[in-house]
């Protein structure tokens, strides 16, 4: 048997995933009561015409499968059970909206809604193309092995900041309001070293250069094993006349949702793959061109990006030989 590197190109012909690239999942049911009220939920203006919402996980009852935020009566978006932020986009410039989240479960049996919680949105402003300045003075410090404590000066604007993004390497992970120059960023990982930058958004959405950075290491051990992806296997087929390596995998359990992994293969970090929406929970399957010849052996394994911006741990290595 012979090892060759080979470039992956995916079934779907793009590195950008859609549903048809073979993601799949299923939900498992769970008795009991129905999942309680969302706790801690705010909304900032992100801009004339967006709203970033956030609330805490609900962990009393049954499992959740999705949560749904609703503008007023009106279900306007729907995100997994792991995922706790959303930016509501689509609305009124100089408009003030009431937000609420529901949680369903497993089940499909919906929650009651969070309390209330209200942001407007500021004036749009015309042919506005002079984004705010970069944000100065960056600091921070850890809150224990799962947050960090932000800090910095305030970015100057021609018609004023509505809100600053957070950066964990090049994910976005948190958003505060434009009066906010310091935030408390949860979710992150124990033993875990950071890089956090912070930019400022103006009304017309221009976003202004990074700050400098802010490193920063979470107190604690993690080794990465519980982030890795699991029940990871990989297997070929022939079609065509030629070969394909078709992988299948469970999604890390974390604290936020997962939309990019890396395809690590014969020893090199070969490709990222994307998800362009919002993936669904479950097993997930990706294939990619092996070649014309049997007989080759190849080694592959995958990691995840986590929500808190770092990569996890890597899955097992799984060995296939095309023509097997």
């Amino acid at each position: 048997m012979r090892r060759v590197p080979l470039p992956l190109v995916p079934l779907c012909g793009a590195l950008l995933l859609v549903a048809s690239c073979g993601w799949s999942g299923a939900a498992e049911g769970d008795e009991g009561r129905a999942p309680g009220a969302p706790t801690g939920i705010t909304a900032t203006a992100g801009s004339a015409t967006s709203v970033h919402v956030m609330w805490n996980a609900v962990t009393d009852g049954p499992g959740v499968r999705t949560y749904e935020v609703y503008r007023g009566t009106t279900k306007v978006k729907e995100v997994p059970g792991s995922e706790h932020m959303v930016d509501v986009t689509r609305l009124r410039p100089s408009t003030m909206y009431a937000f609420t989240v529901r949680a369903r479960d497993e089940d499909g049996r919906l929650g009651p809604p969070s309390r209330a919680i209200r942001a407007r949105t500021p004036a749009a402003v015309a042919a506005d193309r002079s984004a705010p300045t970069r944000p100065t003075r960056p600091a921070g410090r850890p809150v224990g092995g799962r947050a960090v404590q932000l800090s910095w000066s305030a970015s100057r604007d021609d018609r004023g900041v509505v809100s600053y993004d957070v950066y964990q390497g090049g994910a976005k992970i948190h958003s505060v309001g434009g009066n906010q120059t310091a935030t408390v960023v949860t979710g992150l990982r124990p033993g875990t070293s950071y890089v956090f930058t912070v930019r400022a958004r103006d009304a017309a959405d221009n976003l202004s250069p990074a700050s400098g950075p802010v490193r920063l290491a979470t107190p604690g051990t993690d080794d990465g094993r519980g982030t890795a992806p699991t029940s990871f296997t990989a297997t070929t087929h022939r079609s065509g006349g030629a070969y394909y390596i078709d992988l299948s995998w469970m999604p890390p359990r974390t604290d936020g949702v997962v939309t990019e992994y890396q395809i690590r293969l014969d020893g090199t970090a070969a490709t990222s793959l994307v998800w362009g929406g919002t993936p669904p929970a479950g097993r997930a399957h990706y294939g990619f061109y092996a070649g014309r010849d049997a007989g080759e052996e190849h080694r592959v394994r995958l990691r995840a990006r986590l929500p808190d911006g770092t990569w996890g741990g890597y899955s097992v290595e799984r060995t296939v030989t095309t023509g097997d």
